[in-house]
Protein backbone atom coordinates (compact mmCIF):
# COMPACT_ATOMS: atom_id res chain seq x y z
CA UNK A 1 0.00 0.00 0.00
CA UNK A 2 1.21 3.41 -0.92
CA UNK A 3 2.07 6.02 1.56
CA UNK A 4 -0.84 8.31 0.29
CA UNK A 5 -3.47 5.51 -0.02
CA UNK A 6 -2.62 4.52 4.14
CA UNK A 7 -3.18 7.89 5.30
CA UNK A 8 -6.61 7.57 3.64
CA UNK A 9 -7.30 4.68 4.94
CA UNK A 10 -5.90 6.22 8.47
CA UNK A 11 -8.55 9.09 8.15
CA UNK A 12 -11.22 6.79 6.96
CA UNK A 13 -10.69 4.38 10.10
CA UNK A 14 -10.30 7.27 12.16
CA UNK A 15 -13.74 8.77 11.04
CA UNK A 16 -15.30 5.20 11.94
CA UNK A 17 -13.84 4.33 15.05
CA UNK A 18 -12.65 7.81 16.97
CA UNK A 19 -9.32 6.40 17.40
CA UNK A 20 -6.40 5.44 15.61
CA UNK A 21 -4.20 2.80 17.73
CA UNK A 22 -0.19 2.76 16.31
CA UNK A 23 0.25 -1.35 17.33
CA UNK A 24 -3.10 -2.11 15.88
CA UNK A 25 -2.51 -0.56 12.77
CA UNK A 26 0.94 -2.11 12.40
CA UNK A 27 -0.27 -5.37 12.80
CA UNK A 28 -3.20 -4.62 10.26
CA UNK A 29 -1.23 -2.99 7.45
CA UNK A 30 1.63 -4.98 7.90
CA UNK A 31 4.37 -2.07 8.58
CA UNK A 32 6.25 -1.51 11.23
CA UNK A 33 5.14 1.01 14.28
CA UNK A 34 7.69 3.62 13.04
CA UNK A 35 6.00 3.95 9.74
CA UNK A 36 2.51 4.35 11.16
CA UNK A 37 4.07 6.81 14.07
CA UNK A 38 5.83 8.75 10.56
CA UNK A 39 2.13 8.58 9.03
CA UNK A 40 0.35 9.82 12.04
CA UNK A 41 3.24 12.74 12.90
CA UNK A 42 2.96 13.97 9.40
CA UNK A 43 -0.97 13.82 9.40
CA UNK A 44 -0.78 15.90 12.43
CA UNK A 45 1.24 18.75 10.95
CA UNK A 46 -1.30 18.66 8.54
CA UNK A 47 -3.86 19.42 11.04
CA UNK A 48 -5.59 16.30 10.35
CA UNK A 49 -5.19 15.03 13.64
CA UNK A 50 -4.21 14.87 17.36
CA UNK A 51 -1.16 12.90 18.44
CA UNK A 52 -1.79 11.15 21.45
CA UNK A 53 0.30 7.89 23.17
CA UNK A 54 0.03 4.99 21.75
CA UNK A 55 -2.00 6.44 18.31
CA UNK A 56 -4.58 9.25 17.30
CA UNK A 57 -7.99 10.98 18.18
CA UNK A 58 -9.07 13.08 15.74
CA UNK A 59 -8.26 16.73 15.56
CA UNK A 60 -11.05 19.80 16.61
CA UNK A 61 -11.73 21.89 13.30
CA UNK A 62 -12.33 24.60 15.78
CA UNK A 63 -9.35 26.43 15.55
CA UNK A 64 -10.34 28.69 13.07
CA UNK A 65 -10.05 32.75 14.37
CA UNK A 66 -13.30 33.98 16.24
CA UNK A 67 -14.46 36.22 12.92
CA UNK A 68 -14.04 33.00 10.94
CA UNK A 69 -15.71 31.23 13.56
CA UNK A 70 -18.55 33.05 13.82
CA UNK A 71 -19.76 31.99 10.58
CA UNK A 72 -19.62 28.22 10.86
CA UNK A 73 -22.72 26.29 11.93
CA UNK A 74 -24.43 29.70 13.15
CA UNK A 75 -28.02 27.47 13.40
CA UNK A 76 -26.10 24.95 15.40
CA UNK A 77 -24.92 27.76 17.61
CA UNK A 78 -28.37 30.06 18.17
CA UNK A 79 -29.90 26.83 18.80
CA UNK A 80 -27.68 25.59 21.58
CA UNK A 81 -27.40 29.41 22.97
CA UNK A 82 -30.98 29.80 23.26
CA UNK A 83 -31.22 26.35 25.03
CA UNK A 84 -28.75 27.47 27.16
CA UNK A 85 -30.09 30.80 27.89
CA UNK A 86 -33.11 28.94 29.37
CA UNK A 87 -30.87 27.24 32.10
CA UNK A 88 -30.48 30.35 33.83
CA UNK A 89 -32.22 31.54 37.11
CA UNK A 90 -33.01 34.78 37.97
CA UNK A 91 -30.35 35.81 41.19
CA UNK A 92 -28.02 33.39 40.02
CA UNK A 93 -24.01 34.48 39.25
CA UNK A 94 -23.21 32.96 36.27
CA UNK A 95 -19.88 32.55 34.42
CA UNK A 96 -20.10 32.67 30.94
CA UNK A 97 -16.88 32.00 28.70
CA UNK A 98 -15.92 33.70 25.33
CA UNK A 99 -16.49 31.82 21.77
CA UNK A 100 -18.87 32.13 19.53
CA UNK A 101 -21.42 29.99 21.15
CA UNK A 102 -21.26 31.31 24.11
CA UNK A 103 -22.10 34.62 22.73
CA UNK A 104 -25.77 33.28 21.45
CA UNK A 105 -25.87 32.21 25.02
CA UNK A 106 -25.45 35.90 26.04
CA UNK A 107 -27.71 37.18 23.40
CA UNK A 108 -30.76 34.87 23.78
CA UNK A 109 -30.89 36.11 27.82
CA UNK A 110 -34.16 37.36 28.74
CA UNK A 111 -33.95 41.19 28.80
CA UNK A 112 -36.05 41.62 32.08
CA UNK A 113 -33.44 38.63 33.91
CA UNK A 114 -31.85 40.24 37.15
CA UNK A 115 -28.94 38.13 37.62
CA UNK A 116 -25.56 38.56 37.57
CA UNK A 117 -23.04 37.85 35.04
CA UNK A 118 -19.07 37.45 35.03
CA UNK A 119 -17.07 37.20 32.15
CA UNK A 120 -13.43 37.83 31.01
CA UNK A 121 -14.90 38.08 27.02
CA UNK A 122 -15.39 41.71 26.06
CA UNK A 123 -17.59 40.07 22.96
CA UNK A 124 -20.09 38.86 26.13
CA UNK A 125 -19.98 41.95 27.77
CA UNK A 126 -21.03 43.87 24.98
CA UNK A 127 -23.83 41.57 24.01
CA UNK A 128 -25.52 42.50 27.50
CA UNK A 129 -25.33 46.02 27.41
CA UNK A 130 -28.79 46.81 27.05
CA UNK A 131 -29.97 43.53 29.73
CA UNK A 132 -30.11 46.59 32.23
CA UNK A 133 -31.07 44.46 34.95
CA UNK A 134 -28.12 41.79 34.82
CA UNK A 135 -25.10 43.13 36.19
CA UNK A 136 -22.31 42.44 34.06
CA UNK A 137 -18.52 42.18 35.39
CA UNK A 138 -15.98 42.21 33.59
CA UNK A 139 -12.18 39.85 34.69
CA UNK A 140 -9.36 41.91 33.20
CA UNK A 141 -6.27 40.30 31.55
CA UNK A 142 -3.73 40.22 29.06
CA UNK A 143 -6.33 40.01 25.47
CA UNK A 144 -6.13 36.60 23.94
CA UNK A 145 -7.00 37.73 20.79
CA UNK A 146 -7.60 34.18 18.90
CA UNK A 147 -10.71 33.83 21.14
CA UNK A 148 -11.19 37.40 22.21
CA UNK A 149 -10.88 36.86 26.08
CA UNK A 150 -8.44 38.07 28.11
CA UNK A 151 -6.17 35.56 30.39
CA UNK A 152 -3.14 35.49 32.32
CA UNK A 153 -2.39 36.01 35.95
CA UNK A 154 -4.65 39.15 36.18
CA UNK A 155 -7.43 37.19 35.31
CA UNK A 156 -6.52 34.46 37.04
CA UNK A 157 -6.54 36.06 40.37
CA UNK A 158 -9.71 37.80 40.10
CA UNK A 159 -11.17 34.14 38.98
CA UNK A 160 -10.42 33.18 42.43
CA UNK A 161 -12.26 35.55 44.41
CA UNK A 162 -16.14 34.55 42.89
CA UNK A 163 -17.78 31.41 43.25
CA UNK A 164 -20.58 31.82 40.91
CA UNK A 165 -23.31 29.13 40.54
CA UNK A 166 -23.15 27.94 36.92
CA UNK A 167 -20.18 28.08 34.65
CA UNK A 168 -20.74 27.70 30.51
CA UNK A 169 -17.90 26.70 28.98
CA UNK A 170 -16.88 26.94 25.60
CA UNK A 171 -14.24 24.45 24.40
CA UNK A 172 -12.68 22.91 21.12
CA UNK A 173 -13.22 19.73 21.72
CA UNK A 174 -14.99 17.06 23.91
CA UNK A 175 -13.84 13.70 23.54
CA UNK A 176 -15.79 10.34 26.06
CA UNK A 177 -12.08 9.59 27.24
CA UNK A 178 -9.42 12.78 26.60
CA UNK A 179 -12.36 15.25 28.13
CA UNK A 180 -12.59 18.65 27.35
CA UNK A 181 -9.76 20.25 25.88
CA UNK A 182 -8.60 23.68 23.89
CA UNK A 183 -5.85 24.38 21.53
CA UNK A 184 -3.89 27.14 23.80
CA UNK A 185 -2.16 26.51 27.15
CA UNK A 186 -3.08 29.75 28.92
CA UNK A 187 -6.43 29.55 27.88
CA UNK A 188 -6.93 26.23 29.16
CA UNK A 189 -5.65 27.29 32.57
CA UNK A 190 -8.24 29.85 32.45
CA UNK A 191 -10.98 27.42 31.73
CA UNK A 192 -10.16 25.41 34.51
CA UNK A 193 -10.05 27.93 37.07
CA UNK A 194 -13.37 29.25 36.22
CA UNK A 195 -14.46 25.15 36.14
CA UNK A 196 -13.26 25.41 39.75
CA UNK A 197 -15.16 28.35 40.97
CA UNK A 198 -18.15 27.40 39.78
CA UNK A 199 -20.81 24.88 41.61
CA UNK A 200 -21.86 23.45 37.87
CA UNK A 201 -20.14 23.73 34.67
CA UNK A 202 -22.43 23.59 31.62
CA UNK A 203 -20.63 22.59 28.25
CA UNK A 204 -22.01 24.04 25.13
CA UNK A 205 -20.99 21.52 22.20
CA UNK A 206 -21.68 22.00 18.42
CA UNK A 207 -21.20 18.77 16.67
CA UNK A 208 -18.26 19.35 14.97
CA UNK A 209 -16.20 19.17 18.78
CA UNK A 210 -18.02 15.90 19.50
CA UNK A 211 -15.55 13.27 19.56
CA UNK A 212 -12.29 15.31 18.96
CA UNK A 213 -9.07 16.37 21.05
CA UNK A 214 -7.25 19.37 21.16
CA UNK A 215 -3.85 19.59 22.56
CA UNK A 216 -4.17 21.11 26.05
CA UNK A 217 -6.94 19.42 28.77
CA UNK A 218 -9.19 21.91 30.13
CA UNK A 219 -10.47 19.17 32.90
CA UNK A 220 -11.64 15.83 32.51
CA UNK A 221 -15.75 15.24 31.70
CA UNK A 222 -16.17 14.21 35.63
CA UNK A 223 -15.65 17.69 36.54
CA UNK A 224 -18.63 19.12 34.76
CA UNK A 225 -22.27 18.86 35.20
CA UNK A 226 -24.12 18.98 31.51
CA UNK A 227 -23.43 19.29 28.18
CA UNK A 228 -26.09 21.33 25.74
CA UNK A 229 -25.73 19.95 22.28
CA UNK A 230 -28.28 19.52 18.72
CA UNK A 231 -31.29 17.00 19.50
CA UNK A 232 -30.00 15.82 16.37
CA UNK A 233 -27.04 14.30 17.55
CA UNK A 234 -26.90 10.62 17.09
CA UNK A 235 -27.28 8.53 20.17
CA UNK A 236 -24.12 7.01 19.16
CA UNK A 237 -22.11 10.08 20.15
CA UNK A 238 -24.87 11.24 22.69
CA UNK A 239 -24.08 7.56 24.63
CA UNK A 240 -20.27 7.50 26.10
CA UNK A 241 -21.45 10.98 27.86
CA UNK A 242 -24.55 9.54 29.46
CA UNK A 243 -23.02 6.72 30.41
CA UNK A 244 -20.58 8.92 32.67
CA UNK A 245 -23.80 10.49 34.49
CA UNK A 246 -23.54 13.95 32.24
CA UNK A 247 -26.54 15.52 31.66
CA UNK A 248 -27.63 16.13 28.49
CA UNK A 249 -29.87 19.08 27.48
CA UNK A 250 -30.84 19.13 23.42
CA UNK A 251 -31.39 22.00 21.47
Amino acid sequence: MLTRQRKQYLMDLLRQEGRLVAKELSCTLAVSEDTIRRDLREMAKEGLLLRVHGGALPASPAIADFTVREHLVPEEKIAIGRAAAQLVQPGQVVFIDGGTTCLQLAHHLPTDLKATVITHSPSIAMALVDHSEIEVIMLGGRLFRHSQVGVGAATLEAIGRVRADLYFMGVCSVHPTAGLSTGDFEEAVIKRALCQAAAETIVLATSEKLTTASPYQVVELASISAIVLLASTSPALREPYEKQGISLYLA
